[in-house]
């Protein structure tokens, strides 16, 4: 299969601008839909993007955008709704359930075959988080299109890297209070660098190995919230003292946190770190071989001084 043009839904956020930059090195045209430009500006400096003014959600708009196009890369994804209905709410619904669908019927019209969706990690009907659970209707419709599309699957675990909000945020936070009231701090996860997944959605466009399966994307190490937290900490120079809360006070916390414009922490979020975001080992993609957290994070977070720099270093080694 030759690639020349490639529809990416979700170009503008986080891992978008990591995929986009993988397909420009590869001569491949890149389509961006995106209701806000100005949000994308850094993606126009890429020699082969183009960014379309588009509400991707419009059945017409989407349709019509698929037009000359190889393959699709859908990357949406939201972590909140203030919606509480069952099994989740409307803003859920709409980027998680119905957008896949949306999409899956635009490329039946077009005649467009190939597909690679993001879910993820522990995402299933009866997980304990409306997120988990749209994404698990999602990741079926999808999955469900195999039998007439080349559709692939990915679940990353959460994902980290330059402009990340995961570490970035906690950076911020350390910086702000001198302590760190936590809810969730035993709750697991296998951090995956962006760029490691933007290469598997690239890699896998062309591989018919890969059509019709869903695959695990989850970093070489398991670690708790808390000790990704102090390992934040220890590399900005801001070591603080992080309290664990009871599950009572952790809700609360999340509650009055979802209130902001743009909350680091929902009741939602909570209920999905119920599970653990760790690989089953049986799904891994092929050939994944993942970067560490300890070989990328401080290229980004690090204190600026290098005195600060090495204490960090030698603190994660066990030294004095």
């Amino acid at each position: 299969m030759e690639l020349k043009k490639v529809l990416l839904i979700g170009g503008s956020g986080f891992v978008g601008g990591w995929v986009a930059n993988r397909l420009t090195e590869r001569g491949i045209r890149v389509i961006i839909p995106t209701r806000h430009r100005d949000h994308s500006r850094q993606l126009i400096l890429l020699p082969t993007v183009y960014t379309v003014d588009a509400d991707v959600h419009d059945p017409q708009v989407l349709a019509s955008l698929m037009s000359g196009v190889d393959a699709v890369i859908n990357l949406v994804g939201i972590l909140h709704d203030r919606d509480s209905s069952q099994p989740y709410g409307k803003r859920f619904a709409a980027a998680h359930v119905e957008l896949p669908k949306k999409i899956l019927l635009a490329m039946r019209q077009a005649g467009v075959r190939r597909l690679v969706h993001m879910s993820a990690l522990r995402a299933s009907d009866d997980a304990p988080s409306a997120y988990l659970r749209s994404k698990a209707a999602g990741e079926a419709a999808v999955l469900g299109a195999a039998s007439e599309l080349e559709v692939t699957v990915f679940r990353p675990s959460v994902i980290f890297g330059p402009g990340d909000s995961f570490l970035n945020t906690f950076a911020t936070l350390l910086k702000l209070f001198p302590v760190l009231p936590l809810g969730g701090g035993a709750a697991r996860f296998q951090p995956v660098y962006v760029g490691d997944v933007a290469d598997a959605f690239c890699a896998c466009l062309t591989d018919r190995a890969t059509f019709g399966q869903a695959y695990e994307l989850c970093g070489p190490t398991v670690y708790t919230l808390r000790e990704l937290v102090e390992y934040t900490g220890e590399l900005i120079g801001k070591r603080r003292l992080v309290i664990d809360l009871p599950d009572a006070l952790a809700y609360l916390q999340a509650s009055l946190l979802s209130l902001l414009p743009k909350p680091p922490l929902s009741p939602d979020n909570l209920r999905s770190m119920q599970l653990d975001s760790l690989s089953d080992g049986r799904h891994n993609y092929p050939g994944w071989q993942p970067r560490s957290l300890e070989a990328v994070a401080p290229g980004y977070l690090s204190a600026v001084t290098p005195e600060l720099r090495f204490d960090g270093y030698r603190s994660r080694a066990g030294r004095k």
